[in-house]
Formats: C-alpha cells, structure tokens, sequence
C-alpha cells in the first residue's frame, strides 16, 4: 500500500468505520469485522434500552444538550424534524453567527454510541473488532456555546473504543472543532453576517448538510463507502489540520468563505491530538467556497462550489521530498421541506480530485466522488433514509486486486426518535460494486454483496 492510499485511510478516519481497516497490498479493501448478536446479546440490549428510556423519560425539559440549554429551544429548532446534525435554517443562522443566540449556560454535554454490526460474509483477514453483542463504540465529550456576546465555540474529543484490529484498547483524541467571533449588520435594505473561523476538518465550518463531514455517514460505526481511498474534501485531513477563515453572508442568499489550511502541529497541536500518523502539508493550503441560498414558504434549497488546493508531504518524517498536489473540486447541493409533521431533506455532492505526484514521471491520479441521500421524518420521531455512494479512482498511484477501481452501493436506515435526547436506528450498506466488479473482487471469489452490512445503532446525548 502506497503513501498516498495509506495517508487517505488515515486521515479520512471519519468517513470509515472505526473497526475497519486496510488489510494488505493484495487485499486492501476495508472490511468490517463480524458481528453476530448472540440471545444473551439481545437480553442485554434491551435491559440497557429500558434503563435508558426510564432515565431519560424522568429527566426535566432543561436536561438538553448544551446549545438548547443556551437557547432555551427544543432540538427541532436546529436539527431538521429533530435528526441531528441535520440543520434548519434557525440552526444555520446560530452556526454563522457564533453559537451566541440566547444566554451563556454550562457549556458541556455528552454523547455515547452504541453498536452491533454484521457482515454478510466475515472476511478472517479483516480481524475481529466486536465481541458479538450490542458494543459501546464511541464516546464524545463536548464544550460547546457561548464564550461571549460575539463568540462561541463547538469543541469535541472523542473516545473511540475501537483502537486495534482486536479486542478493546481504546483511545481518546481531538475531534471536530470550529471557534468562531462572529458579528450580525442589519438595516433595511441589508442583512450581512460576518465571521472567522478556526477549525480542524474541512467542511466542518460549513452549515449545510451536504458537506461531507456533516452529510453522510456521520453515525460513528456506520460502514460508509468502504473505499479505500476518498477525495481530501471527503475526510482526508480530517483533525490534522488548523484551519483559519472568514466567510460572509448577505441578506440570506449568499455565502462566501476562504480559509487557509496548515499542518495542526505546534501551538496548534490541541486540535489533532490523538489521531494518529500526523499528514503534513507544506505552508498555507487554500479553500473556497461559495453558495447561493433561496427560501420560500415552508421550502429552502441551496446550490454550492468549493474548491480546496493541498500540498502534501508523502512522507510525513522526510521533509525534504517534493510534494504531492490535490486539487478537489465540488459541487453540491441541499433543499429542505419543513412543516410539521414532515420534514424532507435531500443533498447531492460531487468531487473530482486530481493528484500530481511530486516523484518525477509519476502519471497523475484523479479520484472521484459522488454521493446522495434523501430523509423523510414524521412528527420528529419517525424517520427514514436512503444513501447512495459512488467512489472511483483512476489507479495509477495504487493497485487493487481486480486492476480496476470503484466501490458503489446503497445504505437505507429507518431510525426512532422516542424523545430528543437519543435515536435508535439500523441501517443496511449493500455493495453493487467494491474494486470495479461485482464478482471476485479480492481475486480469490469474494462478491461485493458478501461485504453488505447489517448496523443496529444507539445514538444518545445529554
């Protein structure tokens, strides 16, 4: 495995599951390990469930994660029929302008993921990462609010339980964080809000859904793609990097942002703590973005571009090597149908990266991306998705057993919100292709439906 395909499935360890990982040279491609949900795994599921619920059920209405604490709002007004991290538009417009809307509260909360997975068909050289029952997967604590009248801050570290290819070593580190000092003008004729930004993901800063870090796959144990190499836009500098941006806003409808990307070491190693092979780029890495917004009765749609140019070091220990170039370009898109009791979400994003290898007479690499879902919840309790994913690369910079590349397939989910502190949800990733072909995609007669995977989560926060 090269520098280039393992850089992008470290650092993109967002966008694959945490128990997954790249196996050899001849038979890369990220497995999920087997997970069988035993009869005394289903008894302890459902006692942890009903203890929950009853917790929770006799908690009072201020006991809400941290922003509604600040706010004074039940979670439906920022997170779409209550799905978080799904945002409304009231939840965009408190990302943009701080976190500041409403009073300075305690400004911690917690989450805690648990989940099972099943693998149609267990691949032994994947490893074993789950122990056959309803698991504990990660844990997040979060420092999140107001700081003053025009700053505020979403800060998250995360516990990942999941730290070896066997049993449970587990390990803590930074996770997304966005610091923002931002200000609001508004008369008559103009409505402009202002900020910056300092951040650790591409895409993290951004307020709609169709970013990658905020848009598909974000339960944490959720299969993903399954690829085993993703654009950088699509998690490949995901908590290695700090970056500093200022965006506008003007009257509603449109939003435009630079942001400048460096390695997160130094005085800004509070923000990639904990994440293993440090990737380091070489000076300041350029990001744009620019989105054009429109609402209109119970209806909001946005159309979006960005751009993000990076230097890398392909050795991240030998400085003194000429750099690889990515240039990821994306386009996408977001409408949103909010009326109770319905609310429809559905986003489209595409990415077209080029890599030109620093080494002499290395050909070029372009890595593509495309991705959709839509999501329909009922009365903020009862919902469904439906993802699509398409993942190629032109394979000069890496092989793969079958000498083609592409991992494309399906992942719907039905999921039940019984109150605004936890979701309970499974999903099924069924694989149409995983390196270009549907059939003997290792090489020794494994089919790319044998990778499918069965999820049953349980998502909660306070």
């Amino acid at each position: 495995m090269n520098v280039y395909q393992y850089q992008h499935v470290m650092a993109g360890r967002n966008v694959l599951p945490a128990h997954c990982r790249c196996v050899d040279n001849a038979t890369y491609i990220n497995k999920c390990s087997e997970t069988v949900l035993s009869h005394s795994g289903m008894v302890l599921i459902f006692s942890w469930l009903a203890t929950l619920l009853m917790l929770l059920m006799s908690m009072n209405a201020e006991a809400v994660p941290a922003f509604a604490r600040q706010t004074g709002q039940n979670c439906l007004a920022c997170h779409a029929g209550g799905q978080f991290p799904e945002l409304t538009p009231y939840g965009r417009m408190f990302k943009l302008t701080g976190y500041t809307i409403g009073e300075r509260t305690v400004p911690l909360s917690v989450m805690g993921v648990f989940t099972a997975n099943k693998v149609k068909v267990n691949d032994p050289a994947a490893g074993h990462t789950q122990d056959g029952t309803l698991t504990f997967n990660t844990g997040s604590l979060f420092l999140a609010g107001k700081i003053m009248d025009k700053a505020g801050v979403f800060a998250q570290i995360t516990y990942n339980n999941y730290a070896g290819d066997t049993g449970f070593s587990g390990h803590t580190g930074s996770d997304n964080l966005d610091l923002r000092y931002a200000d609001r003008l508004i008369n008559k004729k103009t409505d402009l809000i202002y900020g910056v930004t300092l951040h650790n993901n591409p895409g993290v800063q951004d307020v709609w859904n169709s970013a990658p870090a905020w848009g598909y796959g974000v339960v944490p144990g959720s299969t993903g793609t399954g690829a085993p190499v993703t654009p950088m836009l699509d998690g490949g500098l995901a908590q290695q990097v700090a970056g500093a941006g200022a965006y506008v806003y003007w009257n509603q409808s449109v939003y435009a942002e630079l942001t400048g990307y460096r390695t997160g070491n130094g005085v800004f190693s509070f923000m990639t703590q904990g994440n293993g092979v440090q990737t380091i780029i070489k000076g300041t890495n350029p990001y744009l973005r620019l989105a054009l917004t429109h609402a209109w009765g119970a209806h909001n749609a946005m159309i979006g571009v960005s751009h993000l140019d990076v230097q890398q070091y392909p050795d991240p220990t030998n400085l003194s090597t000429p750099t690889d170039r990515y240039r990821d370009n994306s386009v996408d898109f977001q409408y949103q149908y909010l009326l109770d009791p319905h609310t429809v979400t559905a986003t489209l994003t595409r990415i077209h990266e080029t890599v030109d290898y620093g080494t002499p007479g290395a050909l070029a690499d372009t890595v593509d991306s495309f991705r959709g879902k839509a999501s329909y919840v009922y009365k903020a309790k009862y919902g469904a998705t439906i993802s699509y994913f398409d993942v190629s690369s032109s394979l000069n910079g890496f092989t793969s057993p079958t000498g083609l590349s592409g991992n494309r397939g399906w992942t719907p989910e039905i999921f039940w919100t019984p109150m605004q502190y936890i979701r309970l949800g499974v999903q099924y990733t069924l694989f149409n292709k995983v390196n270009g072909v549907s059939s003997n995609t290792d090489g020794a007669g494994r089919k790319a439906s044998d990778d499918n995977t069965l999820m049953f989560y349980v998502w909660g926060a306070y």
